[in-house]
């Protein structure tokens, strides 16, 4: 296994020169820089985003000898040195009003000091405009503007309003100067996670090309099975010898794992290529991408809206919803599909409806147990144990063992919620639920017509009803009364109907009642 893995490495000169594994994208790039001239592209974090900014600079700056091999360095005959401004929005925590200026503040600086520019007035505005200008006349060739991650200051403040408004106000002005200095601009190409200011900050730049959802990129950032198959053969091996798999075994555990992002309708999907790359250099799966962290504003977003997350988990809604036309403070689906927490997994030609789910078991799993601390009367590093129990005790057949597991967990249910409380349960019940079906089987339902939550396990399967300030007979009565457990009737294994219910005196659940067999009806 002597193959560089780039992991971490965003600098394509460095990937380049130092030998790491490059998977070619450069035909994409060179098609974006010969058909057009101002992009903007989002994807999520650890997408790959800052190498690709970093391989278009190096494509500007005329340096021939890196795409040698690669499909630019046979479909560009003419390599010119224009004068590049990069600007990496990534490199900094944003606390106040102040590291957004001194962040921009530095990187002009650097770029005055190459071009000999100076300002006509102080601000950062001013200095960017006049920096282009010098840049164009010293060189005589027209400035290319790269822009990475132009959100980040503003997901940061997402739970501050004041500082958010501030950096947007900062934002706006700055990315403004893209229109006015439009006769001196050769290229501009700005990346970042979400669409929310897409607006607001971006409303005087109307010539600038959104290539988010656009077919001919959707694998501009990210990998393909084909590109996996192409270029990491023996890597595969590797890892299927390491986990005692077949070849195709491992293939599929891969796809199940880190597969599943679709970006537009009607596209293969491509992988997560953190996760994948990490997980061929170790020879062992993991859940890399979470372990690299997990924002914490997507949980604020969806508890400020009290969003119900089966919804979230499989829903029909339009591209101007996931396109993220509205403020961030309504729906909250934007942020997390642009995010890479859900992905598109259908779309409806008729009613021009994408259907979204999570991409992939890495982030399914790991989004549940992120979201089970901040719903349930647990801690992050408790969360695996207190599953792992409830996978144990539903196997066991310890129904009264889980049923006060589950009652702990929803101890202490914030007073605050208090008004919303039976969409808090529903939370809890679809997050523990979620995570049991990675080791049972496990569905949950809320609509009218059909069972709450239904575990299978090789030896019993649990029917279960659940009330809000009734009573657990009422449960367990609508259950006979509309037969949810006679399906199980014939079945081998041994059923239990429960009803359950929640009070919102207590703020949990008060009672239970455990009947064995399929109900009166199946006699």
């Amino acid at each position: 296994m002597s193959k560089l893995y780039p992991v971490g490495i965003q600098n394509f000169e460095k990937l380049r020169k130092d030998g790491y594994c490059y998977i070619d994208k450069t035909d994409l790039i060179y098609r974006l820089v010969t058909t057009g001239q101002y992009y903007f592209l989002g994807r999520p974090r650890r997408f790959g985003k800052s190498l690709l900014i970093s391989t278009i600079e190096a494509y500007f700056q005329g340096k021939k000898d890196l795409f040698n091999g690669l499909a630019a360095g046979s479909l560009e005959k003419e390599w010119r040195q224009y004068p590049v401004l990069h600007f990496d929005l990534n490199a900094k925590k944003f606390d106040d009003t102040d590291d957004l200026y001194c962040l921009l503040d530095r990187q002009l600086l650097e770029y005055e000091r190459v071009y000999g520019s100076e300002a006509d007035d102080g601000s950062l505005e001013g200095r960017f405009i006049k920096l282009i200008r010098t840049a164009v006349e010293k060189t005589g060739l027209n400035a290319v503007v790269l822009i990475d991650e132009y959100d980040k200051p503003l997901l940061q403040a997402i739970g501050n309003i004041g500082l958010q408004n501030a950096y947007r106000d900062t934002l706006k002005a700055f990315y403004s100067v893209l229109k006015s200095a439009d006769g001196y601009i050769r290229f501009a190409f700005l990346t970042g996670v979400t669409k929310f200011w897409k607006v607001s900050i971006f409303s005087d730049l109307n010539n600038l090309e959104d290539i988010s959802m656009n077919p001919c990129y959707s694998s501009l950032c990210g990998i393909t099975d084909a590109e996996i198959r192409e270029y990491f053969q023996d890597e595969v091996e590797y890892l299927a010898k390491a986990n005692r798999q077949s070849i195709e075994d491992t293939y599929a555990k891969l796809k199940d794992s880190y597969d599943g992002y679709h970006f537009c309708e009607d596209v293969p999907g491509v992988y997560n290529p953190f996760s994948l790359l990490v997980t061929l250099k170790n020879g062992k799966y993991g859940s890399y991408w979470f372990e690299t962290g997990t924002p914490t504003y997507l949980v604020e977003l969806l508890k400020r809206n009290r969003y119900n997350l089966e919804k979230m988990s499989s829903m029909l809604t339009s591209a101007a919803v996931i396109n993220g036309l509205d403020s961030p403070y309504g729906n909250p689906i934007a942020v997390i599909y642009q995010s890479g927490y859900l992905t598109i997994k259908g779309y409806d030609r008729d009613l021009r409806l994408y259907r979204l789910g999570f991409p992939n078991r890495e982030v399914e799993e790991g989004f549940m147990n992120f979201l089970l601390p901040y719903y349930t009367d647990t801690t992050e590093d408790q969360g695996p144990y207190q599953i792992g129990m409830f996978v144990r005790e539903v196997r066991a057949g310890d129904i009264d063992s889980f049923m006060e597991r589950l009652q702990s967990l929803m101890a202490d249910t914030p007073y605050e919620i208090v008004k919303d409380l039976e969409n808090h349960y529903q939370n809890v019940i679809f997050i523990i639920t979620e995570l049991l079906g990675f080791y049972v089987n496990a569905e949950y339902h809320t609509s009218n017509g059909r069972i709450d939550l239904v575990i299978k396990t090789p030896d019993y399967i649990y029917v279960m009803e659940f009330k809000f300030n009734g009573t657990a007979e009422d449960a367990l009565r609508q259950i006979d009364e509309k037969g949810y457990a006679l399906p199980f009737a014939k079945d081998r294994r041994e059923v239990y109907r429960i009803g359950v219910n929640f009070s919102g005196e207590s703020r949990n659940i008060d009672r239970w009642i455990v009947s064995k067999g399929a109900g009166k009806q199946e006699l």
